[in-house]
């Protein structure tokens, strides 16, 4: 499909606004947006590579993963600005994660040295968050936007602890159920991330926060959590994500070797717990096609994210994109301070799929004597559960489970402690 910048524009003002003639008008949007959108993903995927290798000669810790950006974030961004679908410079983004600020700083110089020798892509802008924080939300972070093909490609850089604050608020977000880093929301939260990102640049800075801005920060703490609890749109994840699935697909990357690979990513924000994590390889009309049915499947109204993200190794998916696990903190100091907010919903002894294989059994009544072949509930009624055989082990070594044979059941003993769970 040949895309002028008009049609471009049109299909993205469509879009935000639900402005359209016809049906027709509509799926004629949708197929041009669909189809300017997948175009990033090869010049993306091209310098992701170029990254790794660049990167691979580098001398320091860091994490590396791309995405292209999901349809619900760039409507609700043209929605929200004055800018049209052809101007947005992040549909395809890559993150990379290093140490602190002076990683950060000696990158950038070594990206710029590199840059200089080739032609495959040029640097077009560079822009600062570090120092001042964004005015709205207080977002830190190094931004580079490059342009490979014709096609512009941001580039984050963050240090560990601008990440952590990263991924909190967006994790806060969806528990809360407004979009926080879009100033949707309450004052007095999006006060709290702005204090929140002031006090990890002192820290990161060398400095201890002030005693003022302790008690601000804490008392906007406390005050944020109350509005959260107080919403309503508020969910609330009583277990944690099970990293063994990051094992699990492991072993599937060893079978599909890449320089990258790209990978759909289907989360349930209603339960914590992840639907699918499929592989999908990196021709753009392939992965981007089934993104788009992913997407139409599993709506966001619905409280689904279905994310394309690409990486050479899969395992570095639950630190550029933590917040889908459950926020594990970078810094000893973090855990002085405190968790924020993100951090308070309640991380119980069980993980997402523990408890779903709890909930399945309880609800079909195999207590006891009343037995289900382990093969029927692995393969059947919790077919779903991604982490099937460390959540089914854990469940066994707590005793909350019997196991005889192939066959098991719910510990009656164990009845006061299960309906806890469920």
């Amino acid at each position: 499909m040949k895309l002028s910048k008009s049609k471009i524009d049109a299909s993205g003002q469509a879009l935000a606004k639900k402005n359209y003639k016809d049906l027709f008008e509509e799926m004629q949007s949708e197929e041009v947006f669909d189809e300017y959108r997948k175009n990033h993903l090869k010049p993306l995927s091209e310098i992701t590579v170029e990254l790794q290798k660049i990167l691979a000669e580098y001398k320091g810790d860091y994490y590396i993963a791309q995405r292209l950006k999901r349809k619900p974030q760039i409507i609700r961004k043209l929605s929200r600005l004055s800018v049209r679908l052809s101007q947005l410079q992040d549909i395809g983004g890559c993150r990379i994660i290093v140490k602190n600020n002076a990683d950060v700083d000696s990158l950038l110089t070594y990206l710029k040295e590199k840059a200089a020798g080739q032609d495959e892509y040029e640097i077009v802008k560079t822009t600062d968050y570090r120092d001042m924080g964004r005015d709205d939300t207080g977002y830190r972070a190094l931004h580079i936007i490059l342009k490979r093909n014709g096609y512009n490609i941001e580039l984050q850089i963050r240090s560990r602890i601008q990440h952590y604050w990263a991924e909190s608020i967006e994790r806060t977000s969806v528990i809360y159920g407004y979009h926080l880093k879009e100033k949707e929301g309450a004052k007095e939260l999006i006060d709290y991330f702005k204090t929140l990102s002031d006090v990890f640049y002192e820290i990161e800075s060398g400095r201890y926060p002030s005693t003022p801005q302790q008690i601000k920060y804490e008392r906007l703490r406390q005050e944020g959590e109350k509005i959260i609890r107080g919403s309503d749109r508020y969910k609330v994840f009583d277990s944690y994500v099970n990293e063994d699935i990051v094992k699990t697909l492991t072993e599937k990357e060893k079978n599909n070797r890449s320089q990258l690979n790209n990978w759909i990513l289907i989360f349930d924000w209603n339960s914590g717990a992840f639907v699918s994590w499929d592989i999908v390889g990196r021709n753009p009309d392939e992965a981007v096609k089934k993104y788009i049915e992913n997407e139409k499947n599993f709506p966001a109204e619905q409280g689904y994210e279905v994310v394309l993200i690409g990486s050479s190794d899969v395992a570095t998916v639950s630190k550029t994109h933590s917040h889908y696990f459950g926020i594990e903190t970078y810094s000893e100091v973090l855990e002085s301070l405190g968790a924020s907010i993100a951090g308070f919903a309640r991380k119980i002894d069980i993980d997402v799929g523990a408890r779903q294989i709890l909930v399945d059994l309880h609800r079909r009544n195999f207590w006891g004597k009343k037995t289900i072949k382990l093969d029927t509930l692995k393969n059947h009624f919790c077919k779903n559960v991604l982490t099937f055989d460390s959540s089914f082990k854990t469940l066994v070594d707590k005793g909350l489970l019997i196991v005889t044979g192939n066959v098991c059941s719910l510990n009656m003993q164990k009845k006061r402690e299960i309906e806890q769970y469920v």
